[in-house]
């Protein structure tokens, strides 16, 4: 086994250019973790906030960053027994807990680690574990989402909002999102039943104009602000909001309890059982994770540059890393 491994190193926090491609020793395996050839990542709105140096409280510098990772298992601790040599994993990486997925291999423990859906790419399934788990905390293990009941998506488009829509369409809710007028069909598509383009329309009155005047059962904020703010005005009575965005400023809560709203805030905890729920989605043909760009790991960078400045780009989904390859496929600028 060679020492040594190519990673992308933050040597400081600020703008896309200060990562650093690198070689680095290959971290060893403990008795519970497996070394993994990481395949994929992905970038996530929480890495490039680590990098700007919103947490940096959390990030010891120099750091490898990253939160999403499909590979193979090269090596496995000499108390692992549920995974092998060879075996297709994906996973996140502990956060703020160590190393990250820019780099060729990453050392992770085996309870973070789900085995890879069959039926996807690596890049496919390093799209999914941030955001995946993300999804499943917040509609099936917090709002408790069922069959029949409404939700409110902000930011259908997104990495969140494209698997979200999936995830609450195959549990069986009447799904409503805000996204652009040009991408309305591309929502309905991923199994949206309307669509609010929020450029033209206020959120509010469309949901109460779509719901009857009853409102919705459960808002999911990926957006925060106005998105946070006013959610409570488009809930039904006993409805939930859950938000996986930071709290920029107080709330304003009175209409939340004027309708007995509860609030739910997520930042996510990595297991195999999640990652064990969306495998069986994904091979069922329920969820299929989008990508929206693809660039390989020296350009780093550039990845963090388009999902930061999303809004200039026709960017739908997650933007993928191809660790082990050279892939690029990017959005078209609008």
């Amino acid at each position: 086994m060679n020492d040594t491994m190519k990673a992308v190193v933050l040597e400081r926090f600020g703008g896309t250019d200060v990562f650093e491609l690198r070689d680095v020793p290959v971290p060893k395996v403990g008795p519970r973790q497996v070394r993994v050839r990481v395949h994929a990542t992905a970038v996530n709105p929480l890495d490039y906030q680590i990098r700007r140096g919103d947490y940096a409280d959390l990030v010891p510098l120099p750091a490898i960053i990253g939160h999403d990772i499909s590979g193979v298992i090269e090596e496995v601790g000499t108390h692992v027994t549920e995974f092998h040599a060879g075996d297709a994993v994906y996973y996140t990486p502990q956060i703020f807990g160590g190393p990250g997925s820019y780099a060729e291999q990453h050392v992770a423990d085996v309870d973070l680690v789900g085995r890879k859906p069959e039926n996807i790419s690596h890049l496919e399934a390093a799209s999914l574990t941030l955001v995946g788990g993300t999804v499943w905390e917040a509609l099936v293990t917090r709002a408790q989402l069922t069959v029949g009941e409404t939700i409110l998506i902000h930011g259908g488009t997104g990495g969140v909002g494209t698997i979200a829509i999936q995830i609450a369409n195959a549990i069986g809710a009447r799904v409503l999102t805000t996204a652009k007028a040009a991408d309305h069909e591309f929502v309905r598509s991923l199994g949206a039943d309307a669509a609010i383009d929020y450029t033209s329309t206020d959120y509010v009155d469309a949901v109460a104009e779509m719901t009857r005047g009853e409102g919705v059962d459960v808002v999911f904020d990926t957006i925060g602000g106005d998105a946070l703010t006013r959610s409570p005005l488009a809930l039904a009575d006993s409805g939930r909001v859950v938000s996986i965005v930071d709290i920029a400023q107080p709330q304003n809560l009175i209409e939340a309890w004027g309708r007995n709203a509860a609030y739910h805030f997520v930042f996510t905890r990595q297991n195999r059982g999640k990652l064990d729920a969306l495998t069986t989605l994904v091979e069922r043909g329920l969820v299929r994770p989008v990508i929206g760009a693809t660039l390989p790991l020296a350009r780093t960078g550039e990845a963090h540059e388009l999902l930061e400045n999303r809004r200039s780009y026709a960017l739908r989904g997650k933007v993928a890393i191809d660790v082990a390859g050279d892939t690029v496929a990017l959005p078209t600028r609008v």
